[in-house]
């Protein structure tokens, strides 16, 4: 499992209103935004600033309660758009990298 950036646990239960300390809901947690790390930023061709705001970053949480409530059969499918977004977002910028800002 990867090491997930500093604060990012924190912010993913801030998101999914996990108010109470526990360390195994913070493994389970864990486990899941770091299979959703690798799973976005493979999708993306590129690795993910999810410290920041983005596509990234809100995919990520989206994917963490989407993947909490046992759902990820019907996470791609609603986030298609998204994903081929950031994925053309991407080949524009490795074609003309001024224009698209930074960050998405």
């Amino acid at each position: 499992m990867s090491e997930l950036p500093e604060g990012l646990l924190d912010d993913v239960k801030n998101y999914l209103d996990i108010t109470w300390e526990d360390e195994a809901t913070d493994r389970k947690l864990a486990g899941i935004v770091a299979g959703g790390m690798d799973y976005l930023d493979d999708k993306a061709g590129e690795r993910l600033d999810y410290t920041q705001p983005g596509y990234g970053r809100s995919m990520l949480m989206d994917y963490v309660r989407y993947a909490r409530d046992g759902a990820m059969d019907v996470f791609e499918n609603n986030y298609r758009h998204l994903l081929l977004a950031m994925q053309n977002n991407r080949r524009v910028r490795d074609y003309a990298p001024e224009a698209v800002p930074a960050g998405e």
